[in-house]
């Protein structure tokens, strides 16, 4: 029996956040090991385990993997959530890229100061509502299924799941105009390896605080502000 998939990253979303989606999504039990200090960051620097010098890291299958499209990629095509072919593939890379540059506008949220979360919160609704929800309903409008691509819950279902959830901390009615959006989100919400993920108790992370904020800040030594886009 091979070794659950151990997740080195902070106590908090992140760019692990989706790696812990696609696994839970799979059905995968994983490990984490949290990073809490500098020395923690800096011995695996020196063991080398971190080829760009960055987080997150995930070991499985006896690698140590990073770069999170790469990790992602990983995951999908091993547990067949990635299609059935090269183009199927190719939609749920277009759409997994899509949904990355909303989720974009998001990351780096709570490092801003109080003013500047105002001004991004407002980018971050225009953006889903204007740019990228629409792409997404009309998919799902045109070729009437259940999930993005040939009708079979892929890392594209999980992916958008996971940015719609976090678009609505920003605007709890942002799905409002998106009657396929909605219908989506419920049958994906209702399978049931992602109703255990966002039941709570579960190895999702909460919307991070000012506690998460620091720690990442005093181990990536990153004391420089952040600007909103």
């Amino acid at each position: 029996m091979s070794a659950k998939p151990k997740l080195h990253y902070f106590a908090g979303r992140g760019k692990m956040e989706s790696i812990r989606w696609l696994l839970a999504a799979a059905g995968v039990e994983f490990e984490e090991e949290f990073l809490e200090t500098r020395d923690q960051y800096e011995k695996l620097l020196q063991g080398g385990s971190l080829l760009f010098q960055q987080v997150p890291m995930v070991e499985i299958d006896g690698m140590k993997m990073v770069q999170t499209r790469a990790i992602l990629s990983y995951i999908a095509a091993k547990y067949n959530l990635y299609g059935k072919d090269l183009k199927e593939r190719a939609l749920i890379d277009m759409y997994v890229g899509g949904t990355d540059d909303l989720m974009g506008f998001i990351l780096m949220f709570p490092f801003l100061s109080a003013e500047d979360k105002e001004k991004q919160r407002a980018v971050i609704v225009q953006k889903a509502t204007s740019r990228y929800f629409p792409v997404y309903e009309k998919v799902l409008k045109d070729h009437g299924q259940d999930f993005l691509v040939g009708n079979n819950f892929s890392w594209a279902d999980v992916h958008l799941l996971e940015a719609i959830l976090m678009v609505e901390e920003k605007s709890s009615d942002v799905l409002s105009g998106f009657p396929q959006l909605q219908a989506f989100k419920a049958r994906i919400c209702s399978i049931p390896t992602i109703k255990k993920f966002l039941e709570p108790g579960s190895q999702r992370k909460p919307v991070p605080d000012d506690k998460y904020v620091e720690t990442v800040r005093r181990v990536l030594c990153m004391y420089y502000d952040v600007k909103a886009n």
